[in-house]
């Protein structure tokens, strides 16, 4: 009988001890950021919803990069009619490429975006101007002259005939 009651005792402590550990997990995760954070460019639960990878920033530039999963690549899709620049990346056999280095250089000269895209595609909010945009996949780099009017459409689309 003693043994019982203390493995019952041990039992409700153990018991207590997980639904204080819960607690305080749920805790930690209620904070004031709806979805993801800036260095998690996935499309789970981020506040851009609808399966759009998170937005990330570098300096006033302003991108996203995705589309290996099927929400992602139908969020990317929709979305690029709202974005001044929409980029592809396309392997042999129209394969969809992730990892392609993009270099974005701005009328003056300057870099104004340095990334790795996360997927097959990216959309880029620049302001109006001519860029010239540098996309490396292995050591094959394409180069894409873009005129980013103030209305949404420029397109550069790239693509690699190496595996």
């Amino acid at each position: 009988m003693k043994r019982a009651s203390k493995r019952i005792g041990v039992v409700a402590a153990m018991a207590l001890a997980l639904g204080f550990a819960g607690s305080v997990l749920a805790q930690q995760g209620s904070s004031a950021v709806v979805g993801g954070t800036t260095t998690d460019a996935t499309s789970a639960g981020n506040e851009n919803g609808g399966g759009m990878p998170q937005i990330q920033h570098e300096g006033a530039v302003s991108y996203v990069s995705g589309g290996v999963g099927i929400d992602e690549s139908t969020a990317l899709k929709r979305a690029e009619h709202q974005w001044p620049l929409a980029m592809r990346f396309t392997g042999p056999t129209a394969d969809y490429l992730a990892d392609v280095h993009v270099r974005i250089v701005g009328p003056q000269g300057a870099d104004v975006l340095s990334t790795d895209s996360r997927g097959p595609y990216m959309l880029v909010k620049l302001p109006p101007g001519r860029y010239t945009v540098h996309a490396r996949y292995k050591d094959e780099e394409q180069t894409r002259t873009v005129t980013v009017s103030s209305e949404p459409g420029a397109r550069a689309d790239f693509h690699w005939d190496i595996q």
